[in-house]
């Protein structure tokens, strides 16, 4: 069975860091064509964080969060994880992890086919 779990989220000061971790069960990610991280904030849309693609392992990121975050791929523990840094209050938000079959786009999450539950991320003093 498919699955992905998030994990790692939590309550970070302004300024602070959080790693968040999506792992993978039921497949590997290199049968996959992209895999996404993406948050939602209470009443705004979806939108995306970053993402990288199996084939080459190349990521790319939401305008909001360059330089500020990197995204990164553990083969051997079929995860993928995401390093924030610098947060701030507008990076509050639900994270999901996804991936995506090939024609899948990054920065068009509902192309997306397979979704974890999320895991929360709240920053605040």
């Amino acid at each position: 069975q498919l699955r992905l779990v998030e994990s790692g989220g939590g309550l970070v000061q302004p300024g602070g860091s959080l790693r968040l971790s999506c792992a993978a069960s039921g497949f590997t990610l290199d049968e996959v064509w992209i895999i996404g991280w993406y948050r939602q904030a209470p009443g705004k849309d979806r939108e995306v964080v970053s993402c990288i693609t199996t084939r080459n392992d190349r990521p790319d990121y939401g305008d909001s969060v360059r330089g500020r975050f990197t995204i990164s791929r553990d083969k051997a523990k079929n995860t993928v994880s995401l390093q924030m840094n610098s947060l701030d209050s507008d990076d509050t938000g639900t994270y999901y992890c996804a991936v995506g079959a090939y024609g899948s786009r990054c920065r068009l999450w509902k192309s997306m086919d397979a979704w974890g539950e999320g895991t929360l991320v709240t920053v605040s003093s």
